[in-house]
């Protein structure tokens, strides 16, 4: 076990987790549970061919290049194996595998290098707002499930989400410094990613899951009524002060615009995440 989180840079590992002791009656019947925690793990497992793009684009930065390598890459990676794990123990009969294969397929084609920022400091507040995305989601999730497993690997997740971000944010400030871009650029990014976070793998991971599980019954639900059923319940809970603070904090605002613009990106996020 020691070795294990040594290897992934993380103060957990799946031997932490209890899987054996999941109350299983608290979310075998819940479908919206589960569309959110197999499309979860479909997208997490899915963290190298992203890696393998920002290892290529920071390739001269041994310094940001070791730490996607050695700590974001295996921790991701071990998010996804865990969610597997209870999709599997909770709904045995599910075949992930064959959904994690069409995740694979579709996804695939779009993320490559050419969707990525045009500059290093652009795409590292990018990232901001994708580790954003995850805190609050994984946040969310904790929050509005009762089944005492899952929220404790929720919970997990969130406090390595919230630990990247820092990690990306402090990247962001180097290359702010080294090859400063202007605000304006800073907010394109960040709009862009924004607008991107409900259309490319959540979009597909959502539908994957939802066509392996649902597209053999004899009237299966449409693919906006199950994502309206699973973030309707993620809306709940959702932390949209927090998503704003994560937002907000590369632009670097003064305290009194920050204030100002509050309101109008949390607007923006709630649009975002929760429709």
């Amino acid at each position: 076990m020691d070795h294990d989180r040594r290897a992934v840079g993380s103060h957990w590992c799946l031997q932490d987790l209890n899987f054996a002791g999941i109350d299983i009656a608290r979310t075998r019947e819940r479908d919206d549970i589960f569309v959110l925690v197999c499309s979860a793990s479909l997208i997490e497992s899915g963290s190298d061919l992203y890696t393998r793009n920002l290892v290529r684009y920071f390739g001269k930065d041994a310094e940001v290049c070791d730490w996607l390598q050695d700590h974001w890459e295996p921790e991701e990676l071990q998010h996804g194996q865990a969610l597997k794990a209870y999709v599997q123990h909770v709904w045995p009969e599910f075949d992930w595998n064959s959904a994690y294969a069409d995740f694979l397929k579709r996804y695939s084609k779009l993320c490559t290098a050419e969707n990525l920022e045009p500059t290093r400091c652009q795409e590292l507040a990018a990232r901001c707002v994708v580790e954003m995305g995850t805190t609050t989601y994984y946040q969310a999730l904790n929050s509005v499930c009762d089944e005492p497993v899952l929220r404790g690997l929720a919970w997990r997740i969130r406090n390595d989400e919230l630990q990247h971000y820092g990690h990306f944010y402090r990247y962001f400030l180097k290359y702010q410094s080294q090859e400063p871009v202007s605000r304006s650029l800073v907010v394109a990014a960040l709009w862009r990613r924004l607008a991107e976070l409900r259309q490319s793998d959540t979009e597909i991971a959502l539908r994957c899951a939802a066509d392996s599980r649902f597209g053999e019954r004899k009237a299966p639900p449409s693919f906006d009524a199950i994502r309206k059923q699973a973030f309707g319940l993620v809306r709940v809970q959702y932390p949209i002060k927090l998503a704003m603070r994560m937002t907000l904090k590369p632009l670097q605002l003064n305290p009194s615009f920050q204030r100002w613009a509050e309101r109008p990106i949390a607007a923006i996020v709630s649009r975002v995440m929760l429709r």
